[in-house]
């Protein structure tokens, strides 16, 4: 079955030529014109892959992002952001907000679809389901948890992969290009600068638990995930 594209543009000339584009190429196109239109379709039925607009009437298309990446139900769904705002700070604000990739206009239908069909390669779970277990930090592929010293973490999907591609093979150095190919499965059109962005994010999610000292940078060489005889217990929650 073909994957469902959610085109969450307000300009209608641009909608109906990425929806051309994408029908063209074997997708199925659902189309809103703002964030709150979008929230509607997606309370309906869930698509594979939604492609936002930055810049969208009322709510902006950064806002829904995060509060897709927010919610539960929509938390794993792939994002790319389809936007002019071509800078640095923009795309890293992009990457924070949850997205998955970053489209800059003007674009082309074929650089576009290979695009969105990188991420949903790089969606697709690693093989294998069992549990892996490393000084307390638990990650569950079935289950999609994580835990530390039995207390659940909240992790993004990219931040899932990650760390179980960092826990089934410890102790080894990988330079952000390493894990862009391993992780993300085609790093064609990501920029490496994408790794440091999860990493961060990825410590965040580990620190409640104290595990986030396992993740290792190592200079010019990438990171490491180092198995620790100990590592603190959970961190008390401030008053």
């Amino acid at each position: 079955m073909s994957a469902t594209v959610l085109i969450v543009e307000d300009e209608p000339a641009i909608q109906e030529l990425v929806a051309v584009n994408l029908e063209h190429a074997g997708f199925r196109t659902r189309r809103a014109a703002s964030a709150e239109e979008a929230l509607r379709l997606l309370a309906h039925s869930l698509p594979d892959v939604v492609l936002l607009d930055w810049m969208l009437p009322g709510q902006s298309g950064l806002a829904l992002a995060r509060r897709l990446r927010a919610e539960a139900r929509t938390r794993d769904l792939p994002i790319l952001f389809l936007t002019a705002r071509a800078d640095e700070p923009d795309r890293i604000a992009g990457l924070e907000a949850g997205a998955d990739d970053y489209v800059v206009k003007p674009f082309s239908g074929r650089e576009l679809v290979a695009r969105i069909r990188s991420v949903l390669r790089r969606r697709k779970p690693h093989q294998g389901t069992e549990p892996v277990e490393i000084a307390g930090l638990r990650l569950d592929p079935a289950a999609h948890r994580v835990t530390g010293h039995g207390q659940p973490l909240a992790l993004g999907p990219t931040e899932f992969r990650l760390l179980r591609f960092l826990m089934t093979h410890p102790n080894r150095v990988y330079s952000r290009k390493q894990l862009l190919d391993e992780v993300w499965g085609d790093h064609v059109f990501i920029e490496e600068r994408t790794v440091d962005v999860h990493i961060r994010r990825l410590r965040q999610a580990l620190a409640p638990s104290g595990h986030d000292a396992l993740i290792e940078t190592v200079r010019g060489s990438g990171y490491v995930l180092r198995p620790e005889p100990q590592v603190a217990e959970a961190r008390p929650r401030s008053e």
